[in-house]
């Protein structure tokens, strides 16, 4: 009896083996109509580029089949040409038994997963619409061209909201027409990004694509940011900023009220931190009952280290933290070249004088307080 037991238990091991290693696959078998004993480039998409995998030949009824490695919860957008024109998309997850049926124009349809099945579908439409588009501006029917993107702009957000959990968005949120004009171009669009990795970052929180998209939205998002912050600018003089105090509650910058505001950029070394007593505080307690106030802004990626610095040092003006450093879109609108760098804002307006000492700070704080 233990003899039978330790066997089944080594059959049952070796069986979720088995099953585990065929997890990590998805199968690609079907028919290239017109291709019989033809090559098939099997090319996997590397987010920004194609990468050839592997090479499989048709039979005499132009039939193949081809493996192609997966990892659970991570799919791969894989391609296949022929004579390097691609006869088929597909979208493949670990698993997968997928069934193709194609021509050498790329005429494809795929069976056997849903989501396989929809990114043939989107990618027929959005081929249609290419033609289209690419038939109007060649006659030079500019108002038609226009109609049809609108059109497709709004088809495809709506398929976006039939299908929030569909990976089939990310290659959909980077169509491009007419010479590589994004379909979801408009500054707005960055919105559209964000939702689409919001949703899926809930279903394929590995997957490289998904990730691709999310710096592809910040960015964008950043762009939008920086160009309503620029519109603001010309009623105020300045560019506003809104940042998280110690107590996670946003600040802006053009909330704080004072004759003068001192805009004050810093990060956490020894020098910079001993400034806070040594220079910043001083000024502050001189020249506050003037007018002067301090809106002081962090470039830490240490949220922690930095709020332990703000109670230990207890400072009475407006502390802030940008944990995007260098990257921050603060520190492109205000041309940072250095920290600390500090300027001064007075009747709405930008300050532009330099200021390299703590002599400069006094002159111009007498200047402008005067």
């Amino acid at each position: 009896m233990k003899s039978f037991n330790i066997f089944r238990l080594a059959v049952v091991a070796s069986a979720a083996l088995v099953l585990s290693s065929c997890a990590q696959k998805a199968r690609v078998q079907g028919v290239v109509n017109g291709a019989s004993e033809s090559e098939i480039v099997v090319s996997l998409l590397k987010v920004n580029t194609l990468e050839p995998i592997d090479t499989v030949k048709t039979d005499g009824n132009g039939r193949f089949s081809v493996k192609v490695d997966v990892k659970k919860g991570e799919p791969e957008f894989v391609y296949l040409y022929r004579n390097g024109v691609r006869v088929a998309p597909l979208l493949l997850q670990a698993g997968d038994r997928i069934t193709v049926e194609t021509d050498t124009l790329g005429n494809c349809t795929v069976t056997g997963n849903p989501e396989a099945e929809l990114y043939v579908s989107m990618e027929r439409n959005y081929a249609e619409f290419v033609s289209k588009v690419d038939g109007y501006i060649a006659t030079d029917d500019v108002k038609n061209a226009r109609l049809e993107y609108i059109n497709y702009y709004r088809n495809s957000l709506r398929f976006i909201a039939e299908h929030p959990y569909s990976i089939v968005n990310v290659p959909l949120m980077y169509q491009t027409v007419a010479d590589g004009v994004l379909v979801f171009g408009q500054q707005t669009d960055a919105i559209h990004f964000t939702r689409v990795c919001d949703s899926l970052e809930t279903v394929y929180p590995d997957s490289k694509y998904v990730k691709a998209l999310r710096k592809a939205a910040d960015e964008r998002r950043n762009v939008l940011d920086l160009q309503l912050l620029m519109k603001d600018a010309g009623s105020v003089g300045f560019i506003d900023i809104e940042l998280p105090d110690i107590n996670a509650q946003k600040q802006k910058l053009s909330d704080v009220k004072g004759k003068v505001i001192m805009l004050h950029y810093w990060t956490l070394t020894p020098e910079q931190k001993m400034m806070n007593l040594d220079v910043l505080l001083p000024l502050y307690k001189e020249y506050h009952s003037k007018g002067l106030e301090i809106y002081q802004v962090a470039l830490e990626g240490d949220k922690t280290a930095w709020a332990a610095t703000m109670k230990a040092q207890n400072l009475p003006w407006v502390n802030v933290c940008d944990v995007n450093e260098a990257s921050s879109k603060y520190v492109s609108l205000y041309a940072l070249q250095q920290l600390p760098s500090t300027f001064f804002i007075a009747g709405d307006e930008l300050i532009n004088e330099p200021i390299s000492s703590e002599s400069d700070l006094r002159k111009l704080l007498d200047k402008l307080l005067k």
